[in-house]
């Protein structure tokens, strides 16, 4: 059946349009005037936008469903804040579930506790151990008898790619850090193939309510104690139950070295010839954050000194890099401090453009390296949603990077203004999967109304304003430049494309800046098919 759009505005390269639009065999066959298009078919379905607007489907270049899907059905924090609330939702759960081994899940956030660390001993009135996952997913929190089970006592030493957080006496506070995670975090029970198809399914659902229509997993592989999910991905699209458009990429497992390439290829080759997913990327973790001093910083942070980890030796980098270029892999860069920032650029130097290649988060970038993204032809993953004054910012990051490195976070409109390429996603589960929110902190810089930050004294202050964007950019980033990034015919509201639509129930462009938060989503559509209404 057509469908005819009318009655709003529409959402297109050329900016917001007065038009109506009509699908047909599942893409975009036309926009025009109604009476028009309506001539052009003898029978449609009509769609009333009521004053509202149409969108390509969003597109998350940096999101994991399988894990946020997996922590949903879990004991899961991402809804709450503060120690008390995180405490009843742990006992509540623990109640409901008397018969399972370990209470896991996650979703804390580092700012609800003092110097962004909790402690065993809250947990220790449990009878089970404990392994909850920070909102960032950098850390860990457990209490004392997952210790007890994972053998950690003041006399285990440090991964190098970790840290056990310590009492004074040096006995493990309940804080793991990075690949520390890995001590507790293998001994949980592990999710089986149904648990990881049913959490995809969840995920899906859940992001097609918001209008996402298609993603790029930043983590196919195993790592921190979760499951290689391609084998999930691969069952869902060759059964028909991924119906949007998925690239992954693959984990870079920062243990070893080139060895592992020719198993990565391996691993592209397996989802070679499918219509909804693909996993030609890989994703490089450079480094960890800033709130617990892991991020790759040039200068020693202030106050504890350090320059955070470069999980990847630098001098090696570049080989790898080369190697994965050559064989037609797009790289996928997590980094957050500036020297992760740098290394991953340098890493690029004499790289083809055409693979698409990406740095995520860029929660800080050194003046002189914002100019380089469009030097090599390296895009910008934005996760906006962090580029705001909340407590993690204010009290665990701001004391600890001083001036001038905090005034280079998240520079949004540098990169802009020299020529970057954007895409942008939200990392979910570490924040929250809705791009209009992402949307809104892009524009305004301040928190979005219903966050669980909104309470925070300089919430509503702008975070660096002048790195803000407007907001027809930060929307083409969540559409076409995640798309393109994604090599996904769809994000494009134009003839031929794909019918991968949002009707969003009013039009962010008519609003006050500072309300875009309140657009919600009213109806997907998937191939002109409605996935969610």
């Amino acid at each position: 059946m057509d469908i005819l759009f009318r009655g709003g505005r529409v959402f297109t390269p050329d900016g917001v349009r007065e038009t109506a639009v009509l699908v047909s065999g599942g893409r975009i066959a036309a926009l025009g005037a109604e009476g028009e298009l309506a001539r052009r078919t003898p029978s449609h379905e009509t769609v009333d936008l009521a004053g509202g607007l149409l969108t390509p489907g969003f597109t998350d270049a940096h999101v994991h469903p399988v894990q946020a899907g997996l922590e949903r059905a879990r004991c899961d924090l991402s809804e709450v804040y503060g120690l008390d609330a995180y405490l009843a939702a742990i006992d509540a759960y623990a109640r409901r579930h008397p018969d399972k081994e370990w209470i896991d899940g996650g979703g804390w956030d580092m700012s609800a506790f003092p110097g962004g660390l909790p402690h065993r001993s809250q947990l220790d009135h449990l009878d089970r151990p404990v392994y909850l996952i920070q909102r960032d997913h950098h850390a860990a929190w457990v209490n004392g008898r997952a210790l007890e089970r994972a053998g950690i006592t003041r006399d285990t030493p440090d991964p190098a790619d970790g840290r056990i957080e310590r009492d004074p006496d040096g006995t493990p506070s309940g804080v793991l850090h990075e690949g520390a995670m890995d001590l507790v975090g293998l001994l949980t029970p592990r999710p089986t193939s149904r648990d990881l198809d049913a959490a995809l399914e969840d995920a899906q659902r859940h992001l097609f309510s918001l209008g996402v229509t298609g993603w790029q997993d930043a983590i196919v592989g195993s790592y921190a104690g979760s499951d290689d999910q391609l084998p999930t991905y691969l069952s869902a699209a060759r059964q028909g139950r991924l119906r949007a458009r998925v690239a992954g990429a693959l984990w870079w497992d920062r243990t070893r070295g080139s060895e592992q390439i020719d198993e990565l290829v391996a691993r592209r080759a397996e989802s070679e010839g499918l219509d909804r997913f693909r996993a030609g990327s890989v994703k490089i973790m450079q480094d960890g954050i800033t709130e617990n001093f892991t991020a790759a910083t040039l200068e020693p942070y202030c106050l504890c000194g350090g320059t955070g980890l470069s999980y990847v030796d630098p001098a090696k980098l570049r080989g790898y890099v080369a190697e994965l270029d050559r064989l037609g892999f797009q790289v996928h860069f997590h980094a957050i401090g500036e020297r992760a920032v740098r290394e991953a650029l340098d890493s690029f130097e004499g790289t083809d453009p055409a693979n698409r290649h990406h740095i995520a988060h860029l929660q800080i970038i050194e003046p002189s390296d914002v100019p380089r993204f469009a030097a090599l032809g390296v895009t910008a993953n934005l996760q906006p949603l962090w580029a705001t004054h909340h407590a993690q910012m204010d009290e665990l990051t701001l004391p600890y990077l001083g001036e001038p490195r905090s005034s280079w976070q998240y520079p949004f409109r540098d990169l802009l203004e020299h020529g970057a390429r954007f895409c942008a996603g939200s990392d979910w589960p570490v924040s929250d999967a809705d791009p209009i929110q992402g949307m809104h902190v892009a524009v305004n810089r301040t928190e979005p109304g219903g966050s669980v930050h909104a309470g925070y004294p300089t919430a509503r202050t702008p975070f660096l304003p002048g790195q803000r964007l407007d907001l027809a950019t930060a929307m083409a980033a969540y559409t076409s430049g995640s798309a393109w990034i994604n090599r996904s015919p769809a994000g494009v509201l134009a003839p031929g494309r794909p019918a991968d639509l949002v009707v969003l129930d009013r039009d962010p462009f008519a609003l006050p800046p500072e309300e875009i938060w309140t657009t919600r989503v009213r109806m997907t559509f998937v191939d002109g098919e409605p996935v969610h209404q």
